[in-house]
């Protein structure tokens, strides 16, 4: 697999744009995705019982097996909680864009991101579709534009591409995320795009999606908010022309590594870029009785307040780490625990087998002022193991949500 330059214009037959169509003030608003052919697309949303209308229209449209020709993308208005106005404005959104492409409405898919339970603009929406469609493209800058037409507090686009082979031919995967705050899926992410040429039937597609997001979106976390707007789409076109994946095997598991990069990329980037975030936190879990338990005490220390503060603070409180692992349901035994924190000045043991260590203070808060930080905890249970990824918490994501809808 060769890392490339690019993102979901990077596969054959797809092409992208972005522009600001005037949801918000100045600033691109609007993405476009279309697939040259129809794409087998697998999808997964949030578990919020709170959906946006995106959200639910969508899982109709997957759950009838349909491909897809394209997607529609608004940022600044997330059309959620608005009522059977907000319905009909979703539907209205995809028919514009399935309009401009010719094809039928259900062959499109939308999504939003923004302020929840705003009045859907609808006419801007429809207008905007309709000037920016004669700008797609397939070139780099094209995906560029719609990357960062998606984001809303992101500070940067978030995107990656990759290169490999699948039987004989040279194929292809990209995506881009965006992706702030309100982060803790449980499903899959904020919005995330992915489009790739190989031929794979839907079945595949989808097994190898639901798989890997429990180990790539569903282990981040900012804020421990679940939003109403989460949705990941895998589009697949064939247009490589490689003999398709319809079984398991070689083939399948070289496009699964394909997907699994493009999305702890992706998942990663959010995390890195989460609101008022300084610090990038990745905890290991090992020694877990299974991957369950690894998984779900990796994620209660990421998405403590406290500890996340505590990194914020380059305090090495390794008290708070144990508390978290303590109230995530998991059953250990506290007096068989080790604890250590590892960044790029080094490395600290805080806890050796139950048994706190006198550290030296100054070494420790050293570690923690880098702007990555790794923290290994093993447990005594079995053999199991998980990785989950978070951020601190400091002064500016309070200011940054203070005043979001402003």
């Amino acid at each position: 697999m060769k890392i490339i330059d690019g993102s979901v214009t990077a596969a054959k037959g797809f092409k992208a744009t972005g522009a600001a169509i005037g949801i918000k003030k100045d600033v691109k608003d609007l993405a476009l995705i279309s697939s040259d052919v129809p794409a087998t697309t697998a999808a997964a949303f949030t578990t919020n019982v709170v959906k946006a209308t995106s959200v639910t229209r969508n899982m109709e449209i997957m759950a009838k097996g349909i491909k897809i020709n394209g997607i529609a993308i608004n940022s600044g208005n997330a059309n959620a909680c608005t009522g059977e106005l907000g319905i009909k404005s979703n539907i209205e959104m995809a028919e514009a864009y399935a309009n401009c492409l010719g094809v039928d409405k259900d062959t499109i898919l939308t999504a939003s991101t923004g302020v929840i339970g705003a009045t859907f603009p609808i006419e801007t929406v429809v207008t905007g579709i309709k000037n920016t469609f004669p700008k797609l493209g397939s070139k780099r800058e094209d995906a560029l534009l719609a990357a960062e037409a998606i984001m809303t507090t992101d500070t940067y686009s978030k995107e990656v591409a990759v290169e490999f082979e699948i039987g004989g031919k040279t194929v292809h995967m990209g995506g881009m995320a965006k992706g702030s705050g309100m982060i803790c899926p449980n499903m899959a992410t904020m919005l995330a795009f992915v489009t790739t040429d190989v031929a794979i039937n839907k079945d595949l597609l989808n097994k190898a999606l639901k798989d890997d997001i429990t180990y790539t979106y569903n282990m981040v976390s900012v804020d421990g908010d679940t939003s109403t707007n989460d949705t990941i789409v895998v589009m697949a076109n064939g247009l490589a022309e490689n003999p398709i994946i319809d079984k398991e095997g070689k083939d399948y598991d070289t496009f699964k590594e394909a997907l699994h990069y493009v999305n702890e990329r992706l998942a990663k980037n959010l995390v890195r870029d989460g609101e008022g975030a300084t610090k990038f936190i990745e905890v290991n879990v090992n020694g877990a009785a299974d991957e369950e338990s690894a998984k779900t005490m990796a994620k209660s220390v990421v998405k403590s307040s406290l500890v996340k503060s505590a990194m914020f603070g380059e305090d090495a409180n390794w008290g708070r780490i144990l508390c978290a692992m303590g109230y995530s349901g998991v059953n250990f035994d506290p007096q068989k625990v080790d604890i250590v924190f590892e960044s790029a000045n080094g490395s600290i043991l805080l806890m050796d087998n139950g048994t706190p260590i006198v550290f030296d203070e100054e070494k420790a808060a050293n570690i923690l002022s880098e702007k990555e930080i790794t923290v290994n905890i093993k447990i005594s249970e079995g053999n199991s193991k998980a990785t989950a990824w978070g951020c601190d918490l400091s002064y500016d994501y309070v200011k940054i949500n203070g005043d979001y809808r402003s």
